[in-house]
């Protein structure tokens, strides 16, 4: 896992070839990690470094490490392809969640960038 700290931005931008966020634990230890390297609160990392089972709503995984995301203070913002999910909960849990102030999803690291420094 590499961690680089955006000039001037006080963001973390995250970055693996594998899976970063498995579960509740491993999401729980890059927020420990992050805060500890870089002093930050601001995470910005790529869809695909987290686990397929985050995105399926059900299996409450989502919501269980972006309340301990809330409960630490983090704001992120994970970037990727949506398009390929159909679940309109899913989708509304996006949208929702892109109107509020601490965590996001959208296409591009340029707009995570945007939307941690709003």
């Amino acid at each position: 896992m590499k961690i680089e700290l955006l000039k001037g931005k006080e963001i973390a931008i995250v970055s693996s070839n594998e899976k970063i966020i498995t579960d509740t634990q491993s999401a729980l230890d890059l927020v420990m990690t992050v805060k500890y390297e870089t002093g930050t609160n601001k995470i910005i990392m790529e869809k695909r470094n987290i686990a397929a089972e985050f995105f399926v709503l059900s299996s409450g995984m989502a919501g269980e490490i972006l309340q301990k995301f809330i409960n630490y203070h983090i704001k992120i913002a994970i970037y990727g392809d949506y398009s390929k999910y159909t679940s309109k909960p899913l989708k509304d849990f996006i949208y929702e969640s892109n109107k509020g102030k601490d965590v996001f999803f959208v296409a591009t690291l340029d707009e995570a960038i945007d939307m941690l420094t709003r």
